[in-house]
């Protein structure tokens, strides 16, 4: 029997599933096709809201009752906002599987949303934001992506803002629940010591019960934005992200892009990490990341350094930006490979690890993506593609550099002047 299968409940709901036979977990997720790219400006941040709502009791438990029941058996109940879906999810011992999964239903289909823990709740995410606002080297990454994906939801803090989530009422939040939560926007992946028939028939007693509803709500893609932000503001150091557009996750070249993000700044043997931290001690930090969206990408670079130091290492980024697009050595290329393969292959030994990969070929696919496709087609990656695509993606025309911290406009590289401004 397949490792993997799929069947839809009563309600419509689809059901994925991994089973792991030699594993002792179970991890379960209820997964929602929405984010804060979904919101309207007045209600920034609601989805995460909600996230923390739905711990904050239900008809059958309180907020107590929820943490004592998971906590009393070892287990783990949490949830996470993206910029594009919503997770709540569970991990135990097989043996505890139906008590997850009555758990995670309860939370999903009946929490009270009650007036006096939703004011509570308020302050607890202000809280979060202060905390982010007073971060550099996290506020930096929303600071980017408002201005990359400058005037579109996929720009927009996913926390929100204090002054959205003090406006938020009641009304607001339940109303947002409804049109947005619902059997045409939710799906379940499951993975772990766990067999599909009785995972759907315990699923069934629950979100198979649901009446047919809505359709997964959709949004514009965004246009990046080229250009340069400067953050004036008292640090000890300046944190930059300085990036470009790239294809969307679905997209065929995606592979290329994986592997120009490995090379480029993935780990302590990456060119930025070599060429900015260990050959010239500017900045501890330094690394590159993709944020891949369903019809938009970016790759960014990160760096912290000192104020007298900003211009070098902007100007050092920009030109691994230039040289990768030369080409790459067949010994560069190969590595990158199999670091890509490994640190995928290590990264799947876990049952959340395995469910979080099979809603994410979910939503972004439509169709389990085997293991053995996805290093077949990083194997198929040439270095005359990888030339081509740095070619197409690393251009001066499309580059958005945004820091905070001790600068201004004239501590830019003098090169990068006339492209950034």
């Amino acid at each position: 029997m397949a490792r993997i299968q799929k069947s839809a409940l009563g309600s419509g709901i689809s059901v994925i599933t991994e089973e792991m036979p030699d594993v002792e977990s179970s991890t379960i997720g209820i997964w929602v096709n929405t984010g804060s790219r979904n919101e309207t400006g007045r209600l920034s941040g609601v989805s995460h809201f909600i996230e923390h709502l739905l711990f904050k009791g239900t008809d059958r438990r309180t907020a107590l009752d929820i943490s004592r029941e998971i906590e009393s058996v070892g287990g783990v109940l949490n949830a996470f906002t993206s910029r594009e879906y919503t997770c709540f999810y569970v991990k135990v011992l097989n043996k505890d599987l139906p008590l997850a999964i009555d758990l995670l239903s309860d939370i999903f289909l009946n929490s009270k949303f009650d007036r006096k823990e939703m004011e509570k709740e308020k302050l607890v995410v202000l809280q979060e934001i202060k905390m982010v606002e007073d971060t550099p080297d996290d506020i930096i990454h929303d600071l980017f992506a408002e201005r990359f994906w400058q005037d579109h939801p996929l720009g927009w803090s996913i926390l929100g803002s204090s002054e959205t989530v003090k406006s938020m009422q009641r009304v607001d939040v339940t109303g947002y629940f409804r049109s947005h939560y619902h059997t045409g926007s939710v799906f379940v992946t499951a993975a772990g010591g766990l067999k599909h028939r009785r995972v759907a028939g315990l699923l069934n007693k629950t979100l198979g019960k649901l009446k047919k509803t809505g359709v997964t709500a959709t949004t514009s893609a965004p246009e990046p934005s080229p250009g340069v932000k400067l953050h004036k503001k008292k640090l000890e150091q300046v944190h930059l992200c300085f990036g470009v557009p790239v294809p969307p996750q679905p997209d065929p070249e995606r592979y290329k892009v994986y592997l120009l993000n490995t090379i480029l700044g993935s780990g302590m043997s990456s060119r930025l990490f070599q060429e900015i931290r260990e050959k010239r001690g500017l900045a501890y930090s330094v690394y590159s990341y993709l944020n891949l969206c369903k019809d938009a990408g970016s790759l960014v670079t990160y760096a912290g350094t000192s104020s007298e130091t900003f211009s070098a290492v902007v100007g050092l980024i920009n030109k691994e930006y230039v040289k990768i697009t030369e080409g790459v050595s067949a010994e560069e290329l190969r590595n990158a490979k199999e670091q890509l393969k490994g640190g995928m292959l290590l990264g799947l030994e876990s049952s959340d690890s395995r469910m979080t990969k099979l809603a994410r070929d979910e939503m972004y696919f439509g169709r389990v993506v085997p293991v053995k496709e996805i290093i077949r087609e990083i194997d198929r990656v040439t270095a005359r593609g990888i030339k081509a695509a740095a070619r197409r993606l690393f251009r001066p025309d499309r580059l958005t550099l945004v820091a905070i911290g001790n600068v201004d406009n004239k501590d830019l590289p003098k090169n990068l002047k006339k492209i950034l401004i």
